[in-house]
């Protein structure tokens, strides 16, 4: 292709998905059988798009329009009727018509009244000549005629003993061409279920009649349609309630949100709100959603796990092309099409964020971030085409707060000596680390120390530096293999103290394991660790090297911090997707074991025997594997 103009979008919303086959497969099957759908996973994976394209599904012949009554027997509960789409407009305009034509002829009617009230004082003067009783009806008829212009000010609310209350048309579906879609995410409950407006004149008959003061929820507007609540658990409880209600009845009655309010005096007749359900979440939510809706939602309907990437194939790296094709669409002429190199370059960043080998991210919100940008940055140069460089330039322009953050993390400690990155140091070590999540991974140098004391009243090891819970227990079995090459005695006199150097946003994960274990080993032997080795990788308790995660976006990092050396987990070596001029900065060692990791790290100059000695418990531990 020339450019992404020659790329046919699909009309429809459900072909417009990308990566998410057997969601797609559900949601038409949902559609087609009207089931509820729970839809978990991260951010930007086309959870929202499903729920539209189902909404684009559903047939439109179906849609009702819902109109509220007056109840001559009870006005605090209005009666609720249902039309076809498109009539009820058509019956309020009838109820408006023949109120109007009483309320003209009540006018008029006072009207003449008012006329012969400001007549009499004049005729009663002339007849009878008598200046009191002249100023006497004057005031009297001012007074009336006052209290006339009041009661035709009121119109409609002082006459319904004479005539018939208008309907109130509270969910109106005419002209619409599809099933209606609701986007509830953050609704209060008022919006989400329904309420009758406060009014403060409810004395003397001046109030406005219950049945004009109800409002719909989106669950009703939504009949024979669709709602879509992402992160469905920070719902209030007793709203999650009310809607588990609505989707058993189909039917849900409205009334005031307010205890205070007038409106909770009014309760409705149950109102139609036979819609489908699209909740969202991450894993989180299903943990904190009420357990009675989840069960109603899994009982009759479908849970869904969203994809987080597909397969680096040919045919869905056209998928993305394609992506790249539907957004541009999307801003209406406001970004150039793609040349097939700045193509390339989307699908090159999309195999990095994947941080899996053979992987294309399905994060594909933050990707539209960067089409977006790699666009704006050609329009500005008046560019035909958006080329590779303008990708290359968004990639820093687009940055995720959390790669922002990490570039100014390192260029502050860097400023102030916290980073360093050349010579050797006993007892220091350069981790690496990540903050954020999901496709938004930014890479992050972590200097670790080690300090090794007699012991206090108890040996123990102790860390700091805001640690979670896993990076406390990797820490911990750091122990375990210490005492399998140095012996136990040789902790048993000791306190070790472990510092993450200002980490005042705290670590998570044991990732930082071959680190730890490096800076202590280093500082119980006195052997200098090399400054321009970075490392990252989890530890097993015998000492293995286990696979991470955001390996990418940690070499990333420490390239840019200047680091010659980076060890990573041997499992890992086939994620690493940078670019490769940045990778010949740099020299990536795969290693499987703690012993090699220290045979890389260290500077073992003086301490040759105690490396082999290392070494030799490695081999030993090969020629056992192989006897078993």
């Amino acid at each position: 292709m020339k450019s992404t103009a020659e790329i046919k979008v699909p009309e429809k919303i459900i072909d417009q998905v990308i990566g998410q086959d057997e969601a797609v497969d559900t949601i038409k099957k949902a559609a087609l059988q009207r089931r509820h759908v729970l839809l978990i996973g991260d951010p930007g994976t086309g959870k929202s798009m499903l729920g539209l394209a189902l909404a684009e599904l559903l047939p439109k012949s179906e849609l009702k329009d819902i109109l509220s009554y007056f109840n001559p027997n009870d006005e605090n509960t209005p009666l609720i009727k249902e039309l076809p789409a498109g009539q009820g407009r058509d019956e309020v305009k009838k109820y408006q018509l023949s109120g109007g034509q009483g309320m003209k002829n009540n006018n008029f009617l006072l009207f003449v009244v008012a006329i012969v009230t400001l007549i009499a004082p004049w005729w009663v003067r002339y007849h009878y000549q008598s200046d009191i009783m002249f100023a006497a009806f004057f005031i009297g008829g001012m007074m009336f005629l006052a209290a006339v212009s009041l009661i035709m000010g009121m119109g409609q609310r002082m006459f319904r003993f004479s005539q018939e209350i208008s309907p109130k048309l509270i969910v109106d579906n005419g002209g619409k061409k599809q099933a209606p879609f609701y986007d509830v995410t953050g609704s209060h409950a008022g919006a989400l279920l329904g309420d009758v407006l406060h009014d403060p004149f409810q004395s003397g008959g001046l109030g406005t009649p219950a049945n004009l003061r109800v409002v719909a929820g989106m669950i009703h507007k939504a009949h024979m349609g669709v709602i879509f609540i992402d992160e469905i658990a920070t719902l209030d409880p007793r709203t999650q309630q009310e809607l588990l209600s609505a989707l058993q009845e189909k039917k849900f009655p409205i009334t005031g949100q307010s205890e205070r309010s007038a409106g909770a005096m009014v309760r409705t007749d149950p109102v139609p709100c036979d819609f489908i359900m699209v909740a969202a979440g991450n894993v989180e939510t299903v943990k904190d959603m009420h357990p009675a809706l989840r069960s109603r939602i899994r009982g009759y309907g479908y849970e869904i796990y969203m994809n987080e990437t597909m397969l680096d194939t040919p045919e869905n790296r056209i998928k993305i092309a394609r992506f790249i094709a539907q957004e541009v669409k999307k801003e209406k002429g406001k970004i150039p099409q793609f040349s097939p190199e700045a193509v390339e370059e989307i699908i090159q960043e999309a195999r990095k964020r994947a941080n899996r080998k053979g992987h294309l991210t399905l994060h594909l919100r933050g990707l539209g971030g960067l089409v977006r940008a790699a666009g704006d940055l050609a329009k500005e140069e008046k560019a035909e085409l958006v080329q590779k460089k303008h990708v290359h330039g968004a990639k820093k322009l687009a940055r995720p707060l959390e790669q922002q953050i990490a570039d100014k993390h390192i260029e502050r400690k860097k400023e102030y000596e916290v980073i360093v990155t050349t010579g050797k140091r006993v007892g220091r070590v350069n981790g690496l680390a990540v903050i954020g999540g999901g496709s938004a991974y930014s890479g992050i140098l972590l200097p670790i120390e080690a300090e090794v004391t007699a012991a206090g009243k108890k040996n123990e090891i102790i860390a700091t530096g805001k640690l979670g819970e896993i990076a406390k227990e990797a820490v911990k079995n750091v122990s375990a293999i210490i005492m399998k090459y140095f012996g136990e005695d040789i902790i048993e006199s000791k306190d070790i103290y472990i510092q993450f150097l200002q980490t005042y946003e705290g670590v998570e994960g044991d990732s930082a394991s071959i680190a730890v274990a490096t800076a202590i080993i280093s500082a119980l032997k006195n052997i200098p660790i090399k400054q321009e080795v970075a490392m990252t990788g989890s530890l097993s308790v015998r000492g293995e090297v286990l696979p991470i995660g955001g390996v990418s976006s940690k070499v990333d990092a420490a390239i840019d911090a200047g680091i010659k050396t980076i060890l990573v987990p041997k499992s890992n070596l086939q994620d690493i997707v940078v670019d490769e001029d940045k990778l010949k900065k740099v020299k990536i060692i795969p290693v499987t074991s703690v012993e090699e990791v220290l045979s890389h790290a260290l500077d073992w100059s003086g301490n040759e025997r105690l490396r082999d000695h290392i070494m030799n418990g490695k081999k030993k531990n090969v020629k056992n594997k192989r006897k078993k």
